[in-house]
């Protein structure tokens, strides 16, 4: 091969693929011209692809103007393809057979996407918010399945930036590094006693400075609820050492219960003990310990499918 030849066939491959996009004709103009070499009319081809025949013409006249041959002889007795009508026709089957391939394959990836949902949350949505949110879920995707993992914010947002779920929960601060994330309601942190501790019969409350040096039953570090307790006490000498520190609400609760100490957790969590007067909120005078409940996702990549489905039902459908 000559150097000529061979520049001039690196120049055909290298064209940049925008340009063919301008020079192809798109899949409905190619379904078009299939539909009038199916049934020999270009009316009948029109009805078929459920458009007007003017469109139609129009839309085969583009098409020859695009290419730069005639395709379709047009008469009174119907419409045939020409000579170069009848090679491109043969080309746009292959092009629509890829194509329909394409969307086959684009559906089984979406389907293998859809038929599953990985979960990540913190413990207090875990607990409390998430068994409604899935129920809720499970009438709109029944084949679905869902697994939930639960852990500290922390952890939740390891397994989402480890690939390891497709939508988490959490109740810190603010959203982790790494992830996106949307507010999905509010909570508020209570502190909260047995009925026996001197805290429960005081009727003035307790001062942010006196929480802050009492040793207290806490969420271990990395929780939301521990970083939003260490994040408001920090201005009032900071938290003492804690006297337990338990990773689970439940075994929390069971402790302040039996009188070892009292603790600070979210006011989903106690609402049927201090009902039942297991529990006795304890008012703090100084301190806010209002938090924000978010959904978070990995930073670029925007919740699909089912996780899309389980963002919007956390935020009534919306």
């Amino acid at each position: 091969m000559s150097d000529a030849a061979a520049g001039s066939g690196a120049g055909t491959n290298d064209v940049p693929a925008a340009s063919l996009a301008h020079r192809v004709p798109d899949l409905g103009a190619l379904e078009l011209l299939l539909a009038v070499a199916r049934l020999g009319s270009l009316g009948r081809a029109a009805r078929a692809r459920g458009i007007s025949q003017p469109a139609a013409s129009s839309r085969i006249r583009s098409m020859e103007r695009q290419l730069g041959v005639a395709l379709v002889e047009r008469s009174p007795r119907g419409s045939r393809l020409t000579e170069a009508g009848v090679l491109v026709t043969d080309w746009a089957r292959r092009v629509v057979e890829a194509a329909e391939a394409f969307d086959a394959g684009a559906q089984a990836l979406r389907g293998r996407r859809d038929s599953r949902l990985r979960v990540a949350a913190s413990m207090t949505i875990a607990e409390y918010l998430l068994p409604g949110w899935l129920i809720a879920l499970r009438a709109e995707l029944p084949g679905t399945a869902v697994s939930l993992l639960t852990g500290n914010s922390t952890v939740v947002a390891e397994r989402l930036l480890a690939g390891e779920a497709d939508l988490g929960f959490v109740e810190g601060l603010d959203v982790p590094a790494g992830l996106d994330g949307a507010v999905i309601g509010h909570d508020r942190l209570v502190v909260v006693a047995a009925p026996s501790h001197p805290w429960a019969r005081r009727r003035g409350g307790l001062t942010a400075a006196e929480l802050a040096a009492t040793p207290l039953i806490l969420r271990e570090r990395g929780s939301g609820t521990r970083q939003v307790l260490d994040a408001a006490l920090a201005g009032h000498g900071g938290l003492a050492e804690p006297l337990l520190e338990l990773a689970s609400t439940t075994a929390l609760k069971a402790a302040v219960v039996s009188e070892a100490a009292p603790s600070v957790v979210s006011e989903l969590a106690v609402g049927e003990e201090l009902t039942a007067r297991r529990l006795v909120a304890v008012p703090v005078r100084d301190l806010r310990l209002g938090r924000d409940l978010r959904a978070v996702w990995p930073t670029g990549q925007r919740p699909a499918g089912p996780a899309r489905q389980l963002l919007g039902l956390t935020r009534g459908g919306s």
